[in-house]
């Protein structure tokens, strides 16, 4: 069974960097696929913050744009959010995410696996 645990989270003065980290275990089927982090803010719905698709290619919501880079291990089995400059704003329950296939990474219907999310805290 494939599971996703994340590490990294905590609380950091608004400016701070944090890295997030996304730990694949088990056996998927394909290492082809869209890897992602999504972010949930207090009242606020789940959102895609960033993701990479089956070619390595990085995406980013516009808010994240330029302060946050997402990257992945050699075997696609480690995910990584490395934030900098971060704001209040950016304050989240943060979860990564894997799907099955390789198409359509911007769907969040497309995510099958998803990790326990980590609370990141952003104070001004």
């Amino acid at each position: 069974q494939v599971q996703l645990v994340e590490s990294g989270g905590g609380s950091v003065q608004a400016g701070g960097s944090l890295t997030l980290t996304c730990a694949v275990s088990g056996n998927p089927r394909s290492r082809d696929v869209c890897s992602a982090w999504f972010r949930q803010a207090p009242g606020k719905e789940r959102e895609l913050a960033a993701l990479v698709d089956m070619s390595r290619h990085p995406d980013y919501a516009d808010s994240v744009k330029g302060r946050f880079t997402v990257y992945q291990d050699s075997a696609k089995m480690t995910l990584y959010l490395q934030m900098n400059n971060l704001k209040p704003e950016d304050t989240a329950m943060y979860y990564c995410a894997r799907s099955l296939g390789a198409d359509a990474c911007k769907r969040t219907d497309r995510y099958f696996y998803w990790g326990q999310g980590i609370q990141v805290t952003v104070s001004s």
